[in-house]
């Protein structure tokens, strides 16, 4: 069971989202851009409250969202080299979660039947973006889809192994929530994609945050 300090921390960072969401439409960037590291910041503490330091898996969690807030400040900028190190920031972040859902366990048959319609989609994925693709771009881009696209199957065999299955719901909106990323920076899709990709994001990370502390607290109940 959620704690009440989780809980807490869970609503403030949704409303956090919607007064982000509003800012962006209309186009009041500098509040936007405070809110949004307040509503990051507010997964980060979220998992501080789950209980994510009295575990190795909850460590790695943590590890993966403090690298995602420092990945949502760089992206604030707008130029290539800001989304680069962007991208790259996300990246080790991933590998962050990855290393998480190894360390508790991996349902081998579960993680099969994940792998083929996930990387289905991120074969999708790369063919849409393809054509819109900047020169010297494409090979980041692929190797962020390769890594994202693990993560999510990872992730799903760690469910498959008994791991809450927060993470395969984060891991599935992280996803999606870097497709909206990838509609804006690189498409330049006319829907305003942070209307889906925002709430998609912050819902990954909240799941993520909130599960950091399932070994701690399994620990715990075990020896009462």
């Amino acid at each position: 069971m959620a704690r009440p300090l989780t809980i807490a921390l869970i609503c403030l960072t949704a409303l956090g989202v919607a007064a982000l969401v509003y800012l962006e439409r209309i186009g009041f960037s500098s509040a936007a851009a405070a809110v949004k590291l307040a509503a990051s910041t507010g997964f980060v503490a979220t998992a501080l409250a789950a209980g994510a330091t009295g575990s190795r898996f909850g460590r790695l969690l943590l590890a993966g969202l403090v690298l995602s807030w420092c990945g949502d400040a760089i992206l604030l900028g707008e130029s290539r080299r800001a989304f680069l190190a962007g991208l790259a920031t996300f990246l080790a972040a991933h590998v962050a979660y990855i290393a998480a859902f190894l360390h508790f366990g991996i349902a081998a048959r579960r993680a099969l039947y994940a792998a083929l319609p996930a990387a289905a989609a991120a074969v999708a994925v790369g063919a849409w973006l393809a054509p819109h693709m900047p020169p010297g771009l494409a090979l980041p881009v692929h190797v962020y889809t390769a890594v994202i696209t693990l993560m999510v199957v990872a992730a799903i065999g760690a469910w498959g192994a008994g791991a809450p299955g927060l993470v395969a719901a984060g891991a599935l909106l992280f996803f999606g929530s870097d497709v909206s990323v990838a509609a804006e920076r690189i498409v330049g899709t006319v829907f305003p994609t942070p209307v889906w990709g925002l709430p998609m994001y912050y819902a990954g990370q909240l799941c993520l945050a909130t599960a950091s502390g399932a070994q701690s607290q399994s620990g715990q109940s075990s020896s009462q």
